[in-house]
Order: C-alpha cells, then sequence, then structure tokens
C-alpha cells in the first residue's frame, strides 16, 4: 500500500474517504494560497495530511480567519455552485490534498447520494458555526471572545486542558477580530491571574476564564 492510500484509508468519514479516492493528488508547501477570495474555481481539495486555515482580507492586508481544518476535512465546497470563492485558504503546514473537479464531485454523487447528504449536513454545521461567530462578534467584548475561543479549542492531555495548535498572539488575534496588542494585554491579565499558562506558544488552561473580565 503507497503513502498516499495510506493516508486516505487513515479518513474515519467514509463519505470523506470515497471523494478522496477520486481525486488528484497534490502537495503543497507550508503558507501557499491554495484558494483565492473571488476567484472563480470548481474544485473541492480534501486534505490528507497538513493544516490549512479559511480566512477572509480586506484592501490593507488585514485578516479575519473563519476556521481551520486538518487532515479528514475538505474546504472549497462553496465554489461548486460556479460563483466566485468566499474566503481564501493556505496552508499552515506542508499539506497533501487531493482535488477533486466539479464534474468529479457530481458522477461520485451519482454512484453514491449519501456524499450529497454528508456534504449538506457538514454545511450546514459549517453555517452554524457562522452564525455563531457573527453573534459573538456583535455581542461579545475583545476578552469574552478570546476566553470562548481557547474554551473551543482546548483538548484534555494528560489531565490538564490544552490548545493542541501553537497559536502566537497574531493567530489568536486574527481569530477573534481583534489587534495583537489587545490580545497581548489580555493574555497578560491571564497570566498574571493564573488562568493560563504559556510556553513555547503552547497554551495551557489551569482554570476556567471568567466569562467576563
Amino acid at each position: 500500500m503507497s503513502a498516499i492510500e495510506q493516508l486516505v484509508n487513515a479518513i474515519g468519514d467514509p463519505m470523506i474517504r470515497e471523494l478522496a479516492s477520486r481525486g488528484q493528488v497534490r502537495t503543497f508547501p507550508k503558507n501557499a494560497v491554495i484558494i483565492n477570495e473571488g476567484d472563480r474555481g470548481d474544485t473541492l481539495f480534501v486534505i490528507l495530511s497538513g493544516r490549512v486555515k479559511v480566512y477572509v482580507s480586506d484592501d490593507d492586508g488585514r485578516e479575519m480567519i473563519l476556521d481551520m481544518h486538518g487532515a479528514g476535512d475538505y474546504v472549497g465546497e462553496m465554489s461548486l455552485d460556479g460563483r466566485p470563492r468566499s474566503a481564501s485558504v493556505m496552508t499552515l503546514d506542508p499539506t497533501t490534498c487531493s482535488v477533486l473537479a466539479r464534474d468529479e464531485l457530481r458522477e461520485a454523487i451519482g454512484r453514491n447520494p449519501d456524499i450529497a447528504m454528508a456534504i449538506i449536513e457538514k454545511l450546514i454545521e459549517r453555517a452554524r458555526i457562522a452564525t455563531d461567530n457573527v453573534k459573538n462578534l456583535a455581542l461579545m467584548d475583545v476578552y469574552g471572545r478570546v476566553a470562548r475561543l481557547l474554551l473551543s479549542l482546548a483538548r484534555e492531555e494528560n489531565g490538564k486542558l490544552v490548545v493542541p495548535d501553537r497559536m502566537t498572539q497574531q493567530d489568536i488575534a486574527d481569530r477573534v477580530g481583534a489587534s495583537r496588542d489587545m490580545i497581548s494585554r489580555i493574555f497578560k491579565d491571564l497570566t498574571v491571574g493564573g488562568y493560563v499558562t504559556v510556553e513555547n506558544r503552547q497554551i495551557t488552561i489551569n482554570r476556567k476564564p471568567p466569562a467576563r473580565w
């Protein structure tokens, strides 16, 4: 079994695994933009290894990160209606994808209609996340958004809550729509208060941050 076949077979979701098996495998270096906001495209990227970020930006280069995805997930499905891309996608690590054109996806759905339902369910999930993010941007202050983000990302490891990805303060600022200086001040308060520990960009949540500061 080849290394690519092993990556495809490692995908837990059988529908995504079937899609991955039909695409053309491409490898991208770190920090490669594989989808540009506003471009027209008809390809779906199933991630076999690595990580990507989905983001929007303005003319001044300011970014807002919408989400991050890793192996076993996919990006680019919003372009399958033929309209321009709604966001950009950049690799965070060297990344290998299985790339499917619209016709290949249609053929896959024709052979297995359950794939269409799986894509619809994923779209609904992402729409719910987007709605929640808009609500938080509108109704929560920056501290509240930071606390919510950390708690949503944290995973239990050896009895501790740890944010798996080693995020910079700029990464966090881009996720919550704030300046890096503001994030720096918030983390200083959280660290002094004993709520979090940061070592080599690894964030550990020692105790649940208060809902409001």
